[in-house]
């Protein structure tokens, strides 16, 4: 089975990402910080990251930062609503050696669901 992190400061957001995707056959585990993912992330080992950008404290180009240097073969999916954080985003996506691949919310689950499995395919 998959393992998949899922990590966004909203909780809504968040939780209605996991069911999605538990729904469709992967194990998910839930974060709602950086913080909080980059410990999961430690014990879990996810094969991929969904993560927001935009959080408080730690956002989720030091999250990408940190899953970069920790787990290099884990792939990044950014999910945001913050169109003016993308170049950020890329210049980072740019340092890690695992694929980073960028969504914009809203997004429908189907197109998700989709980036999610060639993600999984192509790691």
């Amino acid at each position: 089975m998959r393992r998949l992190l899922v990590v966004d400061d909203e909780t809504l957001v968040a939780d209605t990402l996991t069911d999605i995707f538990r729904k469709n056959g992967f194990e998910v585990r839930t974060a709602y910080s950086a913080d909080t993912a980059l410990e999961i992330a430690r014990e879990f080992t996810p094969h991929l990251l969904l993560c927001d950008i935009d959080m408080p404290s730690r956002d989720g180009l030091e999250l990408m930062s940190d899953i970069g240097r920790e787990l290099p073969g884990c792939p990044i999916l950014v999910l945001t609503g913050f169109y003016n954080r993308l170049t950020g985003v890329h210049e980072r996506a740019g340092t890690l050696q695992q694929p980073v691949n960028i969504l914009t919310k809203p997004c429908q689950p189907v197109e998700l669901l989709r980036e999610v499995t060639i993600m999984l395919a192509t790691a």
